[in-house]
Protein backbone atom coordinates (compact mmCIF):
# COMPACT_ATOMS: atom_id res chain seq x y z
CA UNK A 1 0.00 0.00 0.00
CA UNK A 2 1.46 3.77 -0.93
CA UNK A 3 1.56 6.28 1.94
CA UNK A 4 -1.28 8.16 0.44
CA UNK A 5 -3.32 4.96 0.47
CA UNK A 6 -1.97 4.88 4.43
CA UNK A 7 -3.08 8.28 4.40
CA UNK A 8 -6.84 7.80 3.13
CA UNK A 9 -7.41 4.49 4.80
CA UNK A 10 -6.06 6.22 8.41
CA UNK A 11 -8.86 8.88 8.06
CA UNK A 12 -11.93 6.06 6.77
CA UNK A 13 -11.47 4.44 9.93
CA UNK A 14 -11.87 7.53 11.88
CA UNK A 15 -8.08 7.69 13.30
CA UNK A 16 -6.59 10.77 13.61
CA UNK A 17 -3.23 11.16 11.57
CA UNK A 18 -0.50 11.21 13.54
CA UNK A 19 1.07 14.99 13.98
CA UNK A 20 4.34 13.78 11.64
CA UNK A 21 2.37 12.75 8.82
CA UNK A 22 -0.29 15.63 9.23
CA UNK A 23 3.28 17.58 9.52
CA UNK A 24 3.99 16.09 5.72
CA UNK A 25 0.79 17.06 3.97
CA UNK A 26 1.91 20.12 4.77
CA UNK A 27 5.30 20.81 4.19
CA UNK A 28 6.91 17.84 2.97
CA UNK A 29 7.86 18.32 -1.19
CA UNK A 30 9.00 14.57 -1.67
CA UNK A 31 4.62 14.19 -1.52
CA UNK A 32 3.22 15.27 -4.68
CA UNK A 33 -0.13 17.40 -4.20
CA UNK A 34 -2.01 15.48 -6.82
CA UNK A 35 -1.74 11.89 -4.97
CA UNK A 36 -2.15 14.12 -2.12
CA UNK A 37 -5.47 15.17 -3.22
CA UNK A 38 -6.61 12.04 -4.80
CA UNK A 39 -6.12 10.89 -0.48
CA UNK A 40 -7.93 13.82 0.27
CA UNK A 41 -10.55 12.45 -2.53
CA UNK A 42 -11.09 8.88 -1.76
CA UNK A 43 -12.43 10.49 1.58
CA UNK A 44 -14.14 13.12 0.55
CA UNK A 45 -16.02 10.67 -2.02
CA UNK A 46 -17.25 7.91 0.80
CA UNK A 47 -18.55 10.47 3.30
CA UNK A 48 -20.08 13.23 0.14
CA UNK A 49 -20.26 11.78 -3.18
CA UNK A 50 -19.47 13.99 -5.59
CA UNK A 51 -21.87 16.87 -4.02
CA UNK A 52 -20.70 20.40 -3.69
CA UNK A 53 -22.84 22.53 -0.83
CA UNK A 54 -22.75 26.04 -1.98
CA UNK A 55 -23.18 29.07 0.36
CA UNK A 56 -24.11 32.63 0.72
CA UNK A 57 -23.64 35.05 3.69
CA UNK A 58 -26.43 36.99 4.99
CA UNK A 59 -25.78 40.31 6.90
CA UNK A 60 -28.59 41.00 9.77
CA UNK A 61 -26.11 43.76 10.79
CA UNK A 62 -22.77 45.31 9.33
CA UNK A 63 -19.42 47.33 10.91
CA UNK A 64 -19.41 49.27 14.12
CA UNK A 65 -17.84 46.16 16.25
CA UNK A 66 -16.40 47.07 19.23
CA UNK A 67 -13.09 44.74 18.70
CA UNK A 68 -9.53 44.91 17.52
CA UNK A 69 -9.22 41.89 14.58
CA UNK A 70 -6.75 42.64 12.25
CA UNK A 71 -7.84 41.00 9.80
CA UNK A 72 -11.79 42.19 9.56
CA UNK A 73 -12.87 44.97 7.99
CA UNK A 74 -15.66 45.65 10.79
CA UNK A 75 -12.66 46.17 13.43
CA UNK A 76 -12.82 49.77 15.20
CA UNK A 77 -9.02 49.86 14.09
CA UNK A 78 -9.79 49.50 10.59
CA UNK A 79 -10.15 52.05 8.26
CA UNK A 80 -11.75 49.99 5.19
CA UNK A 81 -14.87 52.05 3.51
CA UNK A 82 -17.88 49.44 4.30
CA UNK A 83 -21.54 49.42 5.11
CA UNK A 84 -22.43 49.99 8.88
CA UNK A 85 -25.92 49.69 9.75
CA UNK A 86 -27.36 48.01 12.96
CA UNK A 87 -29.34 45.10 13.21
CA UNK A 88 -31.87 44.89 10.69
CA UNK A 89 -35.57 45.07 11.67
CA UNK A 90 -37.61 42.05 12.73
CA UNK A 91 -40.33 42.29 10.04
CA UNK A 92 -36.93 42.08 7.10
CA UNK A 93 -35.34 39.39 8.90
CA UNK A 94 -38.43 37.16 8.70
CA UNK A 95 -39.28 38.65 5.61
CA UNK A 96 -35.81 37.10 4.61
CA UNK A 97 -36.27 33.76 5.99
CA UNK A 98 -39.87 33.61 4.39
CA UNK A 99 -38.34 34.19 0.99
CA UNK A 100 -35.91 31.38 1.59
CA UNK A 101 -38.15 28.86 2.83
CA UNK A 102 -40.58 29.47 -0.28
CA UNK A 103 -37.86 29.21 -2.58
CA UNK A 104 -36.66 25.94 -1.60
CA UNK A 105 -34.02 26.80 1.38
CA UNK A 106 -32.98 24.04 3.75
CA UNK A 107 -30.83 26.24 6.21
CA UNK A 108 -30.69 30.13 6.61
CA UNK A 109 -28.25 32.01 8.54
CA UNK A 110 -28.27 35.43 10.39
CA UNK A 111 -24.63 36.79 10.64
CA UNK A 112 -24.58 40.27 13.01
CA UNK A 113 -21.10 41.88 13.89
CA UNK A 114 -19.95 42.66 17.06
CA UNK A 115 -18.31 41.33 20.14
CA UNK A 116 -21.05 39.05 21.35
CA UNK A 117 -24.63 39.23 22.25
CA UNK A 118 -25.87 41.08 25.65
CA UNK A 119 -28.55 39.12 27.30
CA UNK A 120 -31.12 41.38 26.01
CA UNK A 121 -29.86 40.36 22.18
CA UNK A 122 -29.68 36.66 23.05
CA UNK A 123 -33.19 37.44 23.83
CA UNK A 124 -34.21 39.21 20.40
CA UNK A 125 -32.15 36.38 18.47
CA UNK A 126 -34.29 33.64 20.14
CA UNK A 127 -37.31 35.23 19.65
CA UNK A 128 -36.32 35.41 15.79
CA UNK A 129 -35.28 31.32 15.80
CA UNK A 130 -38.26 30.65 17.59
CA UNK A 131 -40.69 32.68 15.25
CA UNK A 132 -38.76 31.28 12.09
CA UNK A 133 -38.98 28.08 13.10
CA UNK A 134 -42.37 28.13 14.16
CA UNK A 135 -44.00 29.49 10.79
CA UNK A 136 -41.17 27.62 8.62
CA UNK A 137 -39.70 23.82 8.99
CA UNK A 138 -36.20 25.19 8.32
CA UNK A 139 -32.90 24.84 9.97
CA UNK A 140 -31.45 28.11 11.25
CA UNK A 141 -27.51 29.45 11.87
CA UNK A 142 -26.67 32.12 13.69
CA UNK A 143 -23.21 33.92 14.08
CA UNK A 144 -23.11 36.64 16.62
CA UNK A 145 -20.18 36.58 18.14
CA UNK A 146 -18.80 35.01 21.67
CA UNK A 147 -21.61 33.50 23.82
CA UNK A 148 -21.44 32.10 27.30
CA UNK A 149 -23.33 28.64 28.37
CA UNK A 150 -26.88 31.40 29.26
CA UNK A 151 -27.24 32.06 25.87
CA UNK A 152 -26.38 28.98 24.04
CA UNK A 153 -28.88 26.92 26.33
CA UNK A 154 -31.27 30.01 25.53
CA UNK A 155 -30.37 29.67 21.51
CA UNK A 156 -30.76 25.79 21.80
CA UNK A 157 -33.97 26.14 23.36
CA UNK A 158 -35.15 28.88 20.97
CA UNK A 159 -34.55 25.66 18.24
CA UNK A 160 -31.07 26.85 17.19
CA UNK A 161 -29.75 24.16 14.43
CA UNK A 162 -25.93 25.63 14.47
CA UNK A 163 -23.75 28.39 15.38
CA UNK A 164 -20.71 29.84 13.42
CA UNK A 165 -17.95 31.03 15.51
CA UNK A 166 -14.50 30.34 14.11
CA UNK A 167 -11.65 29.78 16.18
CA UNK A 168 -9.74 31.52 12.63
CA UNK A 169 -5.93 30.83 14.07
CA UNK A 170 -3.84 29.04 16.51
CA UNK A 171 -3.83 30.08 20.32
CA UNK A 172 -0.06 30.87 19.96
CA UNK A 173 -0.38 33.33 17.30
CA UNK A 174 -3.94 34.62 18.33
CA UNK A 175 -2.54 37.64 20.80
CA UNK A 176 -0.76 38.74 17.37
CA UNK A 177 -4.31 39.42 15.47
CA UNK A 178 -6.40 40.87 18.37
CA UNK A 179 -5.86 41.86 21.67
CA UNK A 180 -9.82 42.83 22.57
CA UNK A 181 -11.03 39.24 23.20
CA UNK A 182 -8.42 35.77 23.51
CA UNK A 183 -8.52 32.35 21.84
CA UNK A 184 -9.51 30.78 24.95
CA UNK A 185 -13.20 33.16 24.94
CA UNK A 186 -13.63 31.53 21.29
CA UNK A 187 -13.21 28.29 22.38
CA UNK A 188 -15.36 28.90 24.86
CA UNK A 189 -17.85 29.85 23.17
CA UNK A 190 -17.35 27.02 21.08
CA UNK A 191 -17.74 24.09 24.01
CA UNK A 192 -21.02 26.22 25.44
CA UNK A 193 -22.77 25.80 22.28
CA UNK A 194 -21.64 22.08 21.80
CA UNK A 195 -22.74 21.36 25.57
CA UNK A 196 -26.23 22.79 24.44
CA UNK A 197 -26.69 20.66 21.99
CA UNK A 198 -25.99 22.92 19.29
CA UNK A 199 -24.04 22.05 16.04
CA UNK A 200 -20.76 23.31 15.46
CA UNK A 201 -19.34 26.05 12.54
CA UNK A 202 -16.18 26.55 12.99
CA UNK A 203 -13.28 27.41 10.89
CA UNK A 204 -9.65 29.38 10.41
CA UNK A 205 -8.07 31.93 7.85
CA UNK A 206 -4.51 31.14 6.31
CA UNK A 207 -2.04 33.70 5.13
CA UNK A 208 -1.83 35.89 8.97
CA UNK A 209 1.76 34.16 9.85
CA UNK A 210 1.11 31.55 10.72
CA UNK A 211 3.18 28.39 10.76
CA UNK A 212 2.31 25.07 9.70
CA UNK A 213 2.23 24.22 13.12
CA UNK A 214 -0.58 26.74 13.92
CA UNK A 215 -2.45 25.17 11.47
CA UNK A 216 -2.27 21.46 12.38
CA UNK A 217 -3.09 23.38 15.68
CA UNK A 218 -6.27 24.51 14.50
CA UNK A 219 -7.15 21.10 12.53
CA UNK A 220 -6.92 18.93 15.49
CA UNK A 221 -8.61 20.97 17.34
CA UNK A 222 -11.68 21.11 15.41
CA UNK A 223 -11.26 17.51 15.01
CA UNK A 224 -11.52 17.63 18.94
CA UNK A 225 -14.33 19.77 19.36
CA UNK A 226 -16.09 17.49 16.39
CA UNK A 227 -16.98 20.55 14.09
CA UNK A 228 -19.64 19.54 11.88
CA UNK A 229 -18.90 22.37 9.46
CA UNK A 230 -15.09 23.61 8.99
CA UNK A 231 -14.54 26.81 6.40
CA UNK A 232 -10.95 27.47 5.38
CA UNK A 233 -10.28 31.06 4.74
CA UNK A 234 -7.62 32.42 2.67
CA UNK A 235 -6.68 36.34 4.06
CA UNK A 236 -7.92 38.68 1.70
CA UNK A 237 -5.88 41.89 2.24
CA UNK A 238 -8.73 44.55 2.60
CA UNK A 239 -7.06 48.20 1.82
CA UNK A 240 -7.62 50.04 4.86
CA UNK A 241 -7.43 46.66 7.38
CA UNK A 242 -4.45 46.49 9.95
CA UNK A 243 -3.89 43.28 8.61
CA UNK A 244 -3.23 44.07 5.02
CA UNK A 245 0.27 42.33 4.08
CA UNK A 246 -0.43 38.41 3.36
CA UNK A 247 1.96 35.65 3.96
CA UNK A 248 3.14 34.09 0.62
CA UNK A 249 0.28 31.37 -0.35
CA UNK A 250 0.79 29.35 -3.10
CA UNK A 251 -2.03 27.48 -4.76
CA UNK A 252 -0.37 24.02 -3.80
CA UNK A 253 0.22 25.06 -0.20
CA UNK A 254 -3.15 26.01 0.31
CA UNK A 255 -4.43 22.59 -1.91
CA UNK A 256 -2.31 20.48 0.75
CA UNK A 257 -4.48 22.79 3.75
CA UNK A 258 -7.76 21.85 2.56
CA UNK A 259 -6.24 18.25 2.35
CA UNK A 260 -5.33 18.15 5.40
CA UNK A 261 -8.10 19.04 7.06
CA UNK A 262 -10.20 16.65 5.25
CA UNK A 263 -7.89 13.92 6.11
CA UNK A 264 -8.28 15.14 9.71
CA UNK A 265 -11.91 15.53 9.97
CA UNK A 266 -13.53 12.88 7.23
CA UNK A 267 -16.91 13.57 8.29
CA UNK A 268 -16.85 16.83 8.36
CA UNK A 269 -18.26 19.64 5.36
CA UNK A 270 -14.95 21.25 4.46
CA UNK A 271 -15.48 24.81 3.09
CA UNK A 272 -12.92 26.54 0.73
CA UNK A 273 -14.07 29.92 1.58
CA UNK A 274 -12.84 33.22 1.35
CA UNK A 275 -10.44 34.55 -0.69
CA UNK A 276 -10.00 31.18 -2.90
CA UNK A 277 -9.86 32.73 -5.96
CA UNK A 278 -7.07 34.91 -5.45
CA UNK A 279 -4.74 32.24 -3.74
CA UNK A 280 -5.38 29.25 -5.46
CA UNK A 281 -5.72 31.59 -9.10
CA UNK A 282 -5.93 28.61 -11.92
CA UNK A 283 -5.63 26.03 -9.69
CA UNK A 284 -9.14 26.74 -7.73
CA UNK A 285 -10.95 23.95 -9.29
CA UNK A 286 -9.25 21.17 -7.67
CA UNK A 287 -9.78 22.81 -4.00
CA UNK A 288 -12.98 20.67 -4.69
CA UNK A 289 -11.52 17.60 -4.03
CA UNK A 290 -10.59 18.27 -0.71
CA UNK A 291 -13.65 20.46 -0.02
CA UNK A 292 -17.22 19.66 -0.20
CA UNK A 293 -18.82 23.55 0.22
CA UNK A 294 -17.78 26.80 -1.22
CA UNK A 295 -19.16 30.41 -0.60
CA UNK A 296 -21.09 31.92 -3.99
CA UNK A 297 -21.09 35.11 -4.14
CA UNK A 298 -18.71 36.80 -1.85
CA UNK A 299 -17.78 37.12 1.41
CA UNK A 300 -19.51 39.74 3.89
CA UNK A 301 -17.47 42.77 2.78
CA UNK A 302 -15.32 41.40 -0.33
CA UNK A 303 -16.69 40.41 -3.60
CA UNK A 304 -16.03 36.60 -4.90
CA UNK A 305 -16.31 35.48 -8.38
CA UNK A 306 -19.29 35.85 -10.16
CA UNK A 307 -22.02 33.11 -9.78
CA UNK A 308 -22.08 32.18 -13.35
CA UNK A 309 -17.87 31.10 -13.33
CA UNK A 310 -18.21 29.41 -9.74
CA UNK A 311 -21.22 27.62 -10.96
CA UNK A 312 -19.64 26.57 -14.40
CA UNK A 313 -16.53 25.77 -12.49
CA UNK A 314 -18.62 23.18 -10.22
CA UNK A 315 -20.17 21.91 -12.99
CA UNK A 316 -17.26 21.85 -15.55
CA UNK A 317 -15.54 19.79 -12.96
CA UNK A 318 -18.36 17.06 -12.89
CA UNK A 319 -19.63 17.37 -9.65
CA UNK A 320 -23.40 18.29 -8.46
CA UNK A 321 -24.38 21.68 -6.52
CA UNK A 322 -26.61 21.67 -3.49
CA UNK A 323 -27.39 24.74 -2.03
CA UNK A 324 -28.42 24.49 2.41
CA UNK A 325 -28.92 27.83 2.18
CA UNK A 326 -29.20 30.03 -1.47
CA UNK A 327 -32.85 30.01 -2.86
CA UNK A 328 -33.79 26.60 -5.36
CA UNK A 329 -35.44 29.43 -7.39
CA UNK A 330 -32.14 31.72 -7.87
CA UNK A 331 -30.13 28.70 -8.34
CA UNK A 332 -32.17 27.62 -11.06
CA UNK A 333 -32.49 30.55 -12.82
CA UNK A 334 -28.24 30.56 -12.65
CA UNK A 335 -28.31 27.33 -14.17
CA UNK A 336 -30.68 28.97 -17.13
CA UNK A 337 -28.10 31.78 -17.38
CA UNK A 338 -25.01 29.71 -17.34
CA UNK A 339 -26.43 26.86 -19.78
CA UNK A 340 -25.11 24.33 -17.08
CA UNK A 341 -27.09 20.86 -16.10
CA UNK A 342 -27.15 20.28 -12.53
CA UNK A 343 -29.23 18.17 -10.16
CA UNK A 344 -30.08 18.63 -7.07
CA UNK A 345 -28.95 15.76 -4.27
CA UNK A 346 -31.43 12.80 -3.74
CA UNK A 347 -31.45 13.28 0.25
CA UNK A 348 -33.24 17.23 -0.69
CA UNK A 349 -37.03 15.89 -0.92
CA UNK A 350 -37.88 18.58 1.51
CA UNK A 351 -35.89 21.03 0.61
CA UNK A 352 -37.73 20.53 -3.36
CA UNK A 353 -41.60 19.91 -2.08
CA UNK A 354 -42.76 18.51 -4.97
CA UNK A 355 -39.84 18.85 -7.24
CA UNK A 356 -38.61 15.96 -6.88
CA UNK A 357 -40.47 14.72 -10.14
CA UNK A 358 -38.17 17.59 -11.52
CA UNK A 359 -34.31 16.05 -11.68
CA UNK A 360 -32.70 16.49 -13.35
CA UNK A 361 -33.36 20.02 -13.34
CA UNK A 362 -32.30 20.62 -16.59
Amino acid sequence: MSYYSQLSETSLKGEALSREDAKRVLSDASLDLLPLLQAAYEVRKTYWQNRVTVHIINNVQNGSCPEDCSYCAQSKNSEAPIDNYRMKPDEEILAEAERAYKNGAFRYCMVSSGRGPNKKRVEKIANLVREIKSRYPIEVCVSAGLLDAEGAEALKAAGLDRLNHNLNTSERIYPSVCTTHTFQDRLNTLKAASKAGIGLCSGMIVGMGETADDILDVAYKLRDLNTISIPINFLIPIEGNVLQDTAQLSPQYCLRILALFRLLNPKSEIRAAAGREGHLRSLEVLSLYAASSIFLDGYLNTKGNNTRKTLQMIKDAGFTIVSDDYPLEDLLKMAESTDTEFTLDANQETIMKGLKELRPVL
